[in-house]
């Protein structure tokens, strides 16, 4: 009998280095939201790719950042930190030609970790000329002992078989933890907050997505549909109106549009109501973040 490998691999790596968007596409299907805005990911979250020879469950993480004191940032961070502890292989994610001071301090916790590491080199596409991928790669290469060091795209796919087999090569032994049909843990409520809080993300100015949150009152099924009730919290008055919009136009096409992919994502037809309340400074506030669900 072939043997069968399972365990996790935890995504991690600073904000905008395409951490979600490689998710989506080892999964082959959306789980985690995307846009081009850092700390877009809030949650831990889990991917389960089942393929020949065991199941990989891959854990998407929260961009590890250096700005921002907030009790959000300082529990963004937590969360990936704590990703590190109980994983078997670490997938740190950096973008092809850059290297921060945010991304040395990722190395430094992963390191800390000591935890087998597959540096993953992605944006590939974007970088134009070849002899600077070879100049960089070689820096990265002695700045510590990685695994393997594999170059991709999540955006086209490059290279993600390869680190896939990589990576299964790295788990235990052992029975696969979830069915073969399933991909992620995460329930169609959580779905459905994340999926109008990306559309928020990608439509406001840089300022306002960092200022709400989302949390689903009602999800009901029905036969043929799903009736959703969802509240947009933010600190003030001022961004409510903004996100309302004149005689509520913003608000409406941003609650279309996020129904439209909740119908995608759910396979069938969605009733979606939405409002916008004011709960001030909840993002620095740990007992408002904990009721708003960023408990980890």
């Amino acid at each position: 009998m072939a043997e069968n490998r399972c365990g996790y691999a935890a995504i991690i790596g600073r904000p905008n280095v395409g951490k979600s968007t490689l998710l989506n596409r080892l999964i082959g299907q959306k789980i985690a939201i995307t846009s081009h805005k850092p700390q877009t990911t809030r949650h831990a979250i889990l991917g389960i790719r089942t393929r020949p020879g065991g199941q990989i469950l891959f854990v998407d993480t929260p961009g590890m950042h250096l700005r921002g004191r907030k009790a959000l940032n300082r529990m963004l961070n937590q969360t990936a930190g704590s990703v590190l502890v109980d994983v078997d292989v670490i997938l740190f994610v950096v973008q092809a030609g850059i290297w921060t001071d945010e991304d040395q301090a990722v190395l430094k916790a992963i390191q800390n970790s000591q935890r087998p590491v597959i540096l993953v080199v992605n944006k590939i596409d974007l970088l134009k000329k070849k002899e600077e991928m070879l100049a960089y790669l070689a820096r990265l290469s002695s700045m510590a002992e990685f695994e393997e060091i594999i170059p991709c795209s999540a955006r086209s796919g490059d290279n993600l078989e390869l680190l896939e087999e990589h990576v299964l090569r790295l788990l235990p032994e052992g029975p696969s933890f979830y069915p073969e049909e399933q991909v992620t843990d995460k329930s169609e409520r959580f779905m459905a907050a994340e999926l109008l809080r990306e559309q928020l993300t990608r439509r406001y100015a840089r300022e306002i997505p960092y200022a709400l949150t989302v949390e689903i009152e009602r999800f009901e099924e029905h036969p043929q549909h799903y009736s959703i009730g969802a509240v947009i919290w933010v600190e003030r008055e001022g961004q409510k109106a903004i996100i309302i919009g004149k005689q509520g136009e913003a608000l409406k096409e941003t609650a279309r549009l996020a129904r439209e992919s909740m119908q995608k994502a759910f396979d069938r037809k969605v009733w979606l109501d939405v409002w916008v309340k004011v709960k001030k400074s909840w993002s620095s506030d740990e007992k408002a973040m904990a009721n708003l669900g960023y408990t980890e």
